[in-house]
């Protein structure tokens, strides 16, 4: 089979997920910005993996094996956290707690949104070398993949606290749709006051997205734990009876995968552009959105291509090209 319709998906998806980034980066808004990152990388590097490997399992990059590796295992925190503090951030404004805030106060969020956003997942990437058995696998079809120990500590160490962000996630956008619906009839006044950008459809859409996100995510935790754990967990008996082993490498021709096993590495392969994807239909079908599309053709047009302008659009080139900003939250 080849490779090309998946690295397409990949590439695609990551070319997606960067078409919001003018509207959140003037917003400042850290937890959007993460996720767009993670899934920006995430793809690339899946898509590079695909193409490298579609047909070997030859160790021909081990360094780009490392690091991606690490990223994987990064991310199953990473979407998580960011999904947490935009739910969080939601609920602040909707419960009127962060109405009118100081400099000093938005420096403070700002700070505790990138040790959550970006801290956390390096944690986890340090701690994953706590229950790493060997180096990486190689797969062939998929390319590199982080390797795990299966055993108590590494569900502790890998999957609780993701998990225990999925929870709070859903308790921070319950609260915010339930401060949302007791002032529906204001809520518009209230965030209009609050100068943050937000609009009730914009407010509504983000929530929807964290939300979204999280079940996505927290069906994918539960269905690897389950696989995962099918055959029981490993004894943990020591440090050096675990990383024994550790400088070699797993190599997986298609030919010796069972079926099972391989239709769910394609599965899990394409919950990262599916994500993407999702990201993108959130994000980038509104009034806002549109109307950067629209700004941008404008200016291909005229400074590109060197089209003039017809007579009624002369008004339309004298706008700024962002006519709306996206919430700060």
């Amino acid at each position: 089979m080849s490779s090309a319709p998946r690295a397409f998906a990949s590439f695609f998806a990551a070319f997606l997920v960067l078409l919001p980034v003018p509207w959140h980066w003037r917003a400042k808004n850290i937890p959007t910005l993460s996720l767009i990152i993670w899934l920006f990388v995430l793809n690339v590097a899946h898509g590079v993996n695909v193409i490298i490997w579609y047909d070997n399992v030859i160790v021909t990059m081990p360094v780009w094996c490392d690091i991606i590796s690490k990223l994987v295992v990064g991310a199953n925190m990473a979407i998580p956290a960011a999904c947490f503090c935009l739910a969080m951030r939601l609920e602040g404004i909707a419960a009127v707690r962060n109405v009118k805030t100081t400099f000093g106060d938005k420096r403070k969020k700002s700070l505790i949104d990138l040790a959550i956003c970006l801290g956390a997942p390096a944690i986890q990437m340090a701690l994953h070398y706590v229950v790493q058995g060997h180096r990486f696998d190689i797969v062939e079809g998929f390319g590199c993949q982080p390797d795990t120990y299966v055993s108590i500590p590494e569900f502790f160490l890998l999957w609780f606290v993701p998990i225990l962000l999925c929870v709070g996630t859903f308790i921070f956008g319950g609260l915010a749709f339930l401060h949302f619906f007791r002032r529906r009839a204001t809520f518009a006044r209230h965030l209009a006051a609050s100068n943050s950008g937000l609009t009730p459809s914009r407010y509504f859409r983000l929530m929807a997205m964290s939300l979204a996100l999280m079940i996505w995510n927290l069906l994918i935790f539960v269905l690897t734990l389950s696989f995962n754990y099918r055959n029981g967990l490993r004894p943990w008996t020591n440090w050096a009876d675990v990383h024994s082993n550790w400088l070699a490498v797993g190599q997986y021709p298609t030919v010796l995968i069972p079926r099972n096993l391989l239709r769910w590495t394609y599965f899990l392969w394409w919950t990262i552009p599916v994500t993407a994807y999702m990201f993108f239909a959130f994000f980038s079908f509104g009034q806002d959105a549109v109307s950067e599309y629209g700004a941008c053709v404008t200016w291909i047009k005229r400074y590109v291509f060197r089209m003039r302008p017809t007579n009624g659009s002369k008004l339309q080139d004298r706008l700024p090209l962002s006519p709306t900003r996206w919430a700060v939250l």
